[in-house]
């Protein structure tokens, strides 16, 4: 085979070969057309006009979060710093929020504790947020209050991951059941 029938071949995504390609056997047709699902498992989502609360000082971060909700039936509050979003949470109290760490004025752990004090506000699930990959923030948030925690950037897969597990049986985020501690077993002292 000369360099020409190789590039020719290349080109028709052939292997080259001396031997004739051989014939592809007839295909045998199927009863269900196959689908190639991106998911694993269905979604599962809160029920239909569940208010979400989204406190980010970034109107990109607060844009596209608000795309995924509302395009899966969610209703959706927004607040660019958290003072406006503690505002709204008596005139319009929302079913989870999405809160991020790193704010104007009040940062989002001041702002989660001004919300886990609020007998009005106290159970309601928050997401905390951040693009910082600090293991530190993660765990001081979930110390004080935050039900999770999500790293920005994030996929739509990841925003409806972290609300699915906080739905209950009848699809309403709930705040996530505390962590047991470990009991610590006293060591024999030594003498």
């Amino acid at each position: 085979m000369g360099i020409l029938d190789q590039i020719r071949s290349l080109f028709r995504r052939e292997p080259p070969s001396i031997a004739p390609a051989p014939t592809p056997a007839p295909a045998i047709a199927t009863s269900a057309p196959q689908i190639n699902e991106r998911r694993g498992k269905e979604r599962i989502n809160a029920r239909e006009g569940t208010r979400v609360l989204i406190i980010d000082d970034s109107k990109t971060i607060v844009t596209v979060l608000k795309k995924f909700l509302r395009s899966a039936g969610y209703e959706t509050l927004e607040a660019l710093d958290a003072e406006s979003g503690l505002a709204q949470l008596h005139s319009q109290p929302p079913e989870l929020i999405f809160l991020d760490i790193v704010l104007p004025g009040i940062n989002g752990f001041a702002a989660l504790r001004a919300i886990r004090r609020d007998p009005a506000t106290r159970d309601i699930p928050v997401i905390m947020m951040s693009g910082n990959e600090q293991a530190m923030e993660q765990f001081f948030g979930t110390r004080i209050g935050a039900d999770d925690f999500m790293k920005k950037p994030f996929s739509r897969y990841e925003v409806f991951f972290r609300i699915e597990r906080l739905l209950d049986d009848d699809l309403i985020p709930r705040r996530a059941k505390p962590r047991i501690a470990e009991p610590v077993t006293p060591t024999p002292a030594l003498t």
